[in-house]
């Protein structure tokens, strides 16, 4: 049975994405393929940081109870997931998993109970380049893009990709601002001059709720 590398376990409610303010459990495993100049989980990286060796049977243990289960990283889509996600499923879970955008999500389409929340890492995260556009074919009604924004340029070049790979009329998309670079209300006057419908504006709940520097929230 697979160990996976996780970094920390814990039940809040999701922060952010279609079901934002609902209770879920967060599973955050170690290890990323991407350094983006906002990160905010730079310690769940870190090839020193201390991790527990858990199975797909530990995993579910801990959910038992809470539907709604986020995979999360670090990268998660770095370890192979199907194990853990076919068990969880299998148990009446509700699986998300927040992927950076730089890995393939083909492996794990076609597991029913599975959706993607899926970053565009934009140019002020320095890391667009590495992002896997196959993933884009990939995607459902079930699953998200998030953009983060740090500017205005950034906001222009989301509009790109909406529009190229028709996401309004494919998956959720939701807009969110790099804390200090960008205010939530430039990004609300940029939705209203492009007439973006069906974009949302998301706020991390868990930061307003929490110091966002708190972990296990």
């Amino acid at each position: 049975m697979t160990k996976y590398p996780v970094v920390e376990k814990f039940v809040s409610i999701n922060g952010e994405g279609f079901r934002a303010g609902e209770l879920a459990v967060f599973v955050r495993f170690k290890g990323c393929n991407l350094r983006c100049s906002y990160c905010d989980t730079k310690w769940a990286y870190d090839n020193n940081a201390p991790c527990e060796y858990l199975d797909s049977n530990d995993i579910c243990d801990f959910a038992e109870g809470i539907v709604n289960v986020t995979l999360t990283g670090g990268e998660p889509m770095l370890q192979d997931l199907t194990e853990v996600c076919i068990q969880l499923c299998g148990r009446g879970h509700r699986v998300e998993i927040e992927t950076n955008g730089s890995v393939s999500i083909a492996p794990l389409r076609d597991i029913d109970g599975v959706s993607f929340t899926m970053d565009h890492k934009l140019p002020a995260s320095g890391m667009e380049d590495k992002m896997c556009l196959e993933n884009y074919k990939y995607l459902c009604r079930s699953d998200t893009v998030k953009f983060v924004a740090g500017s205005i340029a950034d906001l222009e070049r989301a509009h790109e990709i909406i529009n190229k790979y028709d996401l309004t009329n494919t998956c959720h998309v939701y807009f969110s601002p790099v804390f200090g670079q960008i205010t939530a209300e430039e990004i609300v006057d940029f939705m209203k001059e492009r007439r973006l419908n069906d974009v949302r504006l998301q706020l991390q709940l868990h930061k307003y709720i929490w110091s966002p520097e708190e972990r296990g929230v």
